[in-house]
């Protein structure tokens, strides 16, 4: 089948460069069945799942000339062994190894000149444990694209579903006078879409810039946002091509726990909790902060229509040294953006699809691109997953930590995704500007502990959130 790229797609893949690359990634940790798990096992299981993500069996044609855009085409050379490969670490292998090894692979371009993802399966973690990495570049994880290969592997029992597939035929890949025919054809019958793929570029942008920013009005003026020149920060550098990965674990009882004590979303204290840790990092590198200081975060939210990614501009109060003045501050101004009646839910979110983070992760990143340097500081993602075990050919998945890209001039990304009790976090920075990103991972967990003590000694005093005599509120937009 041969589709042409919309151009966002486009414009992802002209954006891309070595100290940008334009992928979306993840580290999903699992304890292997008393039978084991072997890479013949993954193989067996991604050969017979692969037909229900038909874009990772395609690659990228250009049209000669640049006629057109780019399509999708079905690749006849399809090696499922090239995407999906094979390390070790040696045994028994420590989680630092194992980001150590992530650092580098989420580092390197993919290979245009095949479907544009790949998959590594690294065994000998200590205890018996074996971890995945994938990594999928974000023209290959469209708005409306269906899902993505992760959460076709898994499934919610230990026993794997029995899907039956058809043998796959790659239809013939079109040559390059095929490409520029149908290029010509499609001027023909549409000659104001594609009078101009340079043209056809800007005008998306432009429309993709006038969502944003009307996304963007219920948190805080975009305008004054496209106006504030950015000041000196750590976060803004100039990025190598080297990247350094650091995560942190936390339960999702406690996020709940702090919201019943002061009200607001599970997303309110997840904010919180980034802007404490932002904090904390800051001070280590002795920059000065005032009681107003803030630091602007992108923040990409579902919006009701489901398909969508809508990116929300919050300022993290990193100035405030009170972790309960910093979450009610990020309570109000979240506010606006509940009543809007926009947000969708996550238990519905959580739903779509089966396992839904891989892909919300990745539209959250398309929806922050091309504002970086003018808009804000760095990207948070927050997905909410199912709160049920799943498993991977009888492995079962017991962490999943996402890993999103850095914008352009940017330091730092931070990902989370609840999942079975626990929230997850992935820290992305560049391996030279930041080398000190386990220190941030460390700091998220030490926010989130400062607002639990809070939140506990604010029980005892019998003061919180909630209006007296009735419990706080179950924020349906909760992570």
């Amino acid at each position: 089948m041969v589709e042409r790229m919309s151009s966002a797609d486009v414009a992802f893949l002209h954006r891309e460069s070595r100290t940008a690359p334009q992928h979306v990634g993840g580290v999903a940790v699992f304890t292997a069945p008393p039978s084991g798990f072997a890479y013949d096992r993954l193989l067996r299981l991604l050969e017979e799942r692969i037909s229900f993500a038909p874009r990772y069996r395609q690659r990228v044609r250009m049209v000669p000339g640049h006629l057109a855009n780019p399509v999708w085409a079905d690749d006849p050379r399809f090696d499922i062994t090239y995407h999906v490969r094979r390390s070790a670490l040696p045994r028994p292998g420590t989680d630092q190894q194992l980001l150590e090894f992530c650092s580098r692979i989420q580092s390197r371009l993919l290979d245009r000149n095949h479907p544009l993802w790949e998959m590594y399966l690294v065994e000998g973690l200590s205890g018996g444990r074996f971890a995945i990495v994938t990594k999928t570049h974000e023209a290959l994880v469209g708005e409306g694209r269906g899902i993505d290969l992760v959460q076709a592997m898994l499934d919610s029992a230990p026993v794997p579903r029995r899907t039956v597939t058809p043998l796959w035929m790659p239809e013939p890949e079109p040559n390059a006078a095929r490409l520029v025919v149908d290029a010509a054809q499609a001027v023909v019958r549409r000659p104001l879409s594609l009078r101009d793929p340079v043209r056809g570029l800007r005008h998306e942008a432009a429309r993709a810039t006038d969502r944003w920013t009307a996304a963007a009005g219920g948190v805080a003026s975009a305008s004054l946002a496209l106006l504030r020149r950015p000041q000196s920060s750590p976060l803004h550098v100039r990025l190598g091509e080297q990247r350094r990965l650091a995560v942190a674990r936390t339960r999702l009882s406690d996020y709940r726990s702090i919201r019943d004590a002061f009200g607001g979303s599970v997303n309110d204290v997840v904010l919180a909790v980034v802007a404490g840790a932002l904090r904390g990092w800051l001070l280590s590198r002795a920059e000065p902060l005032r009681p107003a200081t803030t630091v602007r975060a992108l923040v990409p939210v579902s919006v009701a229509d489901v398909e969508q990614v809508r990116p929300l501009v919050v300022d993290l109060p990193v100035g405030e040294p009170d972790p309960v003045l910093r979450l009610a501050q990020l309570r109000y101004a979240m506010a606006g953006h509940r009543t809007s009646g926009r947000a969708v839910g996550a238990d519905r979110i959580a739903g779509l699809s089966g396992f839904a983070p891989p892909t919300l992760h990745a539209l959250g990143a398309r929806a922050a691109a091309g504002l970086a340097q003018r808009l804000f500081d760095l990207v948070v993602t927050n997905v909410p997953g199912p709160q049920l075990p799943l498993y991977a050919a009888g492995a079962r998945m017991t962490e999943m930590f996402p890993v999103s890209p850095l914008a352009a001039g940017q330091a730092l990304s931070i990902a989370l995704t609840s999942y079975d009790g626990g929230v997850f976090f992935g820290v992305n920075g560049d391996r030279e500007a930041v080398r000190d990103v386990a220190v941030l991972a460390e700091l998220l967990e030490e926010s989130l502990a400062e607002l639990v003590t809070a939140s506990r000694t604010s029980a005892v005093a019998g003061v919180g959130g909630a209006r007296p005599g009735r419990p706080a509120r179950s924020d349906r937009s909760d992570a």
